[in-house]
């Protein structure tokens, strides 16, 4: 393990548009709620992500985390996704906290490492 872990989110896509059929490039947003330091929280995120290879993107996105009491945090990212034999988008990647307030402000200029996977019905855990 590579430190203290922070928090666990569950959500859904909300939406995907195409961008461009080179490539083919698509942008993503997802809404999720969980907790982060112990904190309740929601979380809106929208990533642009291409095909690398055959199975695999690269995605990089931006994302906002608000917690019930409105203290919140922005963050970007970037990941590799690789979809399994079930069709399971599976991402690893770095998430870069930026400002942030209130209970969360412990987070602020740090990096946290993310796993997150997206089944077919669009649920993202």
């Amino acid at each position: 393990m590579l430190g203290e872990f922070i928090g666990e989110l569950k959500g859904k896509i909300t939406s995907q548009r195409v961008l461009s059929v080179d490539g083919p490039r698509m942008e993503t947003s997802v809404s999720a709620s969980g907790t982060l330091r112990g904190t309740q929280v929601t979380e809106t995120l929208t990533y642009v992500a291409s095909q690398t290879s055959k199975g695999v993107l690269h995605g990089i996105g931006n994302g906002l985390i608000m917690s019930t009491e409105g203290d919140l945090i922005t963050y970007t990212g970037e990941g590799i996704g690789k979809f399994d034999s079930s069709g399971t988008l599976k991402w690893r990647g770095a998430i870069y906290f930026t400002e942030s307030t209130g209970k969360l402000g412990s987070l602020n200029n740090q990096v946290g490492v993310f796993e997150a996977q997206v089944d077919a019905e669009g649920n993202f855990f």
